[in-house]
């Protein structure tokens, strides 16, 4: 294969620990009522340790600390652990850190240390400001702690924050999902994250399924959505994401745009490029016992070595979430491939208006990313 031009680095950071599982939640995550802070993040730095020959003379772009429920770890340990990361490999001078916290009161008053320790990006778990389907969400925070935390992380200096909310909620009908809709934009946070509830297999949702609104009923849910969103400033970049102008999500990003990312902690996945053409993913230990017990060495399980095969699905799984799709040049820089290693798909696609092509740049049609699922198959083996 071709001589790669390495990406962009990323570096995601699992913290495993909530203080209740959600019911729809299939995440890597597990209740804990004492958490293994210091142990933890010693794993953490030692798996970081391992990773750095990965890097290859990059600098980290962005970092994000996911969970779980990040924000249960003290602002001390958060204030460790980025140190810890520095001193391993450099931190680009404009680095996005972006952390997940929910907005229960105990966690809301780490985020001024949380600032302090170096993350620079908030991403408030809202889900819905609303008492009956938070309790339905399983969530442990309430409506009035919801607002409490977005003024908190303002009041502790925060300029970008993400706020997350779901839609197609138990019971929910169309007036109840814009209510949340309005007040989430109300804040003009400039970052939202807008998805529906799906039920995940491994969940307690799966096994005793909620009364969910039809087909119907979601489709009207959107459709009105989307059109309270068209009159803010916020802008739909990728599937489930609308930022206001230079507010959109750099690390994840890298992602739709088949960057490169580290991965430390129970479960977490990377993918790193090298320059002779070859693209490693792979996952660490999933269960944080097993993951705090192995040795730096043996973290690590699944490495999986893409083979040209892999690549034309593995690019555009991620580069057709954007809304903005992408240049034929940026899939031959991120996999080495010729173009034409796409044609035939492509030409079955644009045929029928399921993608647009316009001179050398790719996205879905408003069609397309109706059926995206289905659009992205194409192109895997």
């Amino acid at each position: 294969m071709p001589e790669l031009q390495l990406p962009p680095l990323g570096l995601y950071i699992h913290l495993p620990w909530c203080e209740r599982k959600c019911p729809y939640c299939d995440f890597n995550s597990h209740e804990a009522s004492v958490i293994p802070e210091q142990a933890y993040i010693d794993s953490l730095l030692a798996d970081l340790t391992e990773d750095a020959h990965h890097a290859r003379g990059r600098s980290i772009a962005t970092l994000f600390i996911g969970g779980g429920t990040p924000s249960l770890f003290s602002a001390g340990g958060i204030t460790r652990l980025m140190a810890g990361i520095a001193a391993r490999i450099p931190l680009a001078a404009n680095l996005e850190a972006t952390m997940e916290a929910n907005p229960g009161s105990a966690e809301a008053e780490k985020f001024a240390g949380f600032r302090a320790a170096g993350i620079n990006r908030l991403s408030i778990g809202v889900q819905s400001f609303q008492e009956a389907q938070l309790q339905a969400l399983g969530r442990v925070h309430n409506g009035d702690q919801a607002h409490a935390a977005i003024a908190a992380a303002r009041s502790a200096g925060f300029q970008r924050i993400n706020l997350d909310l779901m839609h197609g909620l138990p019971q929910q009908d169309a007036g109840l999902a814009l209510a949340d809709l309005a007040t989430a934009t109300s804040y003009g946070t400039g970052h939202l994250s807008w998805y529906q509830l799906t039920i995940e297999r491994n969940t307690v949702f799966h096994k005793q399924p909620p009364l969910l609104p039809v087909e119907d009923a979601l489709a009207d849910i959107q459709d009105a959505g989307e059109a309270l969103l068209a009159g803010t400033e916020l802008r739909q970049y990728e599937v489930s994401a609308w930022a206001a102008p230079g507010q959109q999500c750099r690390h994840n990003l890298n992602y739709w745009e088949f960057g490169d990312y580290l991965g430390i902690g129970a479960g977490a996945h990377g993918k790193v490029s090298l320059t002779d053409g070859r693209i490693l993913r792979y996952a660490k230990r999933r269960q944080p016992d097993a993951y705090m017990a192995a040795a730096a060495t043996e973290m690590q399980v699944q490495p999986q070595w893409l083979q040209a095969r892999d690549l034309p699905g593995e690019f555009m799984l991620n580069a057709l979430r954007l809304n903005a799709g992408f240049h034929l040049a940026d899939y031959t820089a991120r996999t080495g491939l010729a173009t034409d290693t796409l044609q035939p798909a492509l030409d079955s696609l644009l045929a029928r208006g399921l993608l647009l092509q316009e001179k050398e740049h790719i996205r879905a049609t408003e069609l397309g990313r109706r059926f995206l699922d289905s659009v992205v198959a194409e192109f895997l083996v």
